[in-house]
Parts: C-alpha cells; structure tokens; sequence
C-alpha cells in the first residue's frame, strides 16, 4: 500500500470530517493523517486517542512503561493522558487519526464505553491478514482521493463513523457486549445546552465565567457546578479545550495567519495560543498546519 497516494485524501479528511454523528455517538476529529516515513518523536500524551496502523516498516512504541514491537498491519490506541512514543530507525508507514467522545451529545452507553476505552488493557494488536478496520481505513482513503463527486463529504463522514467504531471494536470488549443496545440520548440541562451555544458563537471574546454565567442569568458558582457536574469538567477548561477545537479546524481549513487565528478563537496574542496549542496538541501550530494541509509532507522526525 503506497501511501503517497493517499495524500491528497488526508487533506480532504481534514476538510471534512471534524464530527462524525452515529450510532448515539458523536466524536470530535482532531486530526487525520498518512505518513509515509514516521522515524521517531518525543514522549507525550494527549487529551485525546489517537490510533495508529502500521501499513509496512518496523519500530517501538512505548506506552507508559511497557515496550512494545511494532511491524506491519499493527495497530496501536493511545490513551488520553498516558505518556507514549514512537521510534523507529528505518521509518514506519502510518496511518493515524486523533479523536475524543463529545460526552454532551452522545448517549450514556457510549460515555461508559470511552471510559473503558481508556482503561482498556490490551493497547496494541498483531494481525496476519486483512481486517474489518484495515478495509475499512483503506476505503476511506481511496474516497477521499475522489474529488468532486456527489454526496462527498457525506459518503467520507458515513465511511470515517464505521471506521473509529471498527476500531474501538477492536479494543474494547464492553463495544461488543453493548453494540445491540438503544439507549436515549442524555438529556443535560437546558443552561448547559445555552453555555455552550453561547461559548461556540463567542469563542473571540474573552468569555470570563462570570460573563457568560450574567448571559443566562445565573451565578458564576452556579454555571461551574454544572460543568463539573454534567461533564465532568471545569468550565476553563471546557472554553479552552473548544478554542483549540476551533483553532485546529482553521490551521487546517483556512488561509488566515496565526495572528488572527490566535484573536479568532480568543487568545491574548500569538505567543499565548502557540504555547497552548503546543502543550495540548503535541506539536506548534505552524506545524500542525504543515502537516495536514501540506501534500508533500511525507517523512516526521522529531528528534
């Protein structure tokens, strides 16, 4: 599988495919990627998962404080949070994407799911032939070669769901035993559903908690207590977490410079945004952007 071919469909997936909805699902797509030469990169974690396939090549990859080989047609899942690095002297051939659960809009099945996915034992797998998720990731990628075609994006986005659901398939044993369940979506309440329509259509401003918790007519110790009580996080880093959100949507589908993506998404300045972005995307905006939008990146070392 010669993944110089699939460039192209790596900067359409970054276009395209941001939400995937499906199933009572709905995931955050942070990054997809195709890498021809991997060598290696620095320890790191992530607030996200991030899976990656080998398609040819031979490496290490180490998670937490466990070593494991890397060869062809293994597939390994990073765990938010967990320290993890990839080496490899020759260059692995890979393909990667970056994705969390949006708790808020997914059914309460699923927010039980992702937790065991980030407790899940078994973080690497050996295959021999091909499998429901290698088809489905190589399908995906010879779509999105295919420009100007009717229902693009939709067909993209159908193939991406069954593809990170294939996946967590693969991980995570609770997926299998609950796959035939129908659950209702979770219900949050409605000055959560207003926080958050507030915070997307106001991410350039300052969005001070006691700004927004004055929009909704609330006390600020109020509007804090349901972030930490319906998502489980703080209202700091619920805002900070969605201006990255957005700022890695507009390094990848917009010409705008760094300055005014930093003011877009409500960052005091350039210098302020490049060492957030760096500390929870694991690589400078500058980069990112050369990364998913450049066709002729093909080799990542970071040594």
């Amino acid at each position: 599988m010669d993944l110089t071919k699939y460039l192209s469909g790596k900067i359409s997936l970054n276009d395209f495919v941001h939400r995937i909805n499906q199933s009572g699902a709905s995931f955050h797509v942070h990054y997809w990627g195709v890498m021809p030469k991997h060598y290696d990169n620095q320890l790191h974690k992530h607030s996200f998962f991030e899976v990656c396939f080998v398609v040819d090549g031979e490496g290490t990859y180490m998670d937490e404080k466990s070593n494991y080989t890397l060869q062809k047609n293994s597939i390994f899942l990073s765990r938010p949070g967990v320290l993890h690095q990839i080496k490899s002297e020759h260059g692995l051939s890979l393909l990667y994407v970056a994705f969390e659960l949006v708790d808020s809009e997914s059914n309460e099945s699923w927010v039980h799911i992702m937790k065991s996915a980030e407790k899940c034992e078994k973080v690497i797998l050996y295959n021999n032939s091909e499998t429901e998720t290698e088809l489905l990731w190589k399908s995906l990628l010879i779509q999105a070669t295919r420009h100007k075609q009717h229902f693009f994006e939709e067909m993209l986005t159908n193939i991406a769901g069954s593809l990170i659901i294939s996946i967590l398939q693969d991980f995570v044993p609770d997926l299998n035993r609950n796959n035939n369940q129908r659950n209702d979506p979770e219900q949050h309440s409605a000055f959560l559903t207003q926080a958050r329509l507030y915070i997307h259509d106001n991410l350039s401003n300052c969005l001070k908690l006691t700004e927004v918790a004055r929009h909704l007519h609330i006390s600020g110790r109020h509007l804090s207590r349901i972030f930490m009580t319906e998502l489980g996080i703080s209202y700091s880093k619920y805002v900070q977490d969605e201006r990255i959100k957005k700022a890695s949507m507009l390094l990848k589908r917009s010409d705008l410079s760094l300055k005014e993506i930093a003011e877009e998404t409500g960052f005091m300045n350039v210098q302020y945004f490049t060492r957030v972005f760096t500390s929870m995307m694991q690589t400078s905006p500058g980069r990112f952007r050369t990364m998913f939008i450049d066709i002729h990146t093909t080799t990542y070392s970071d040594t």
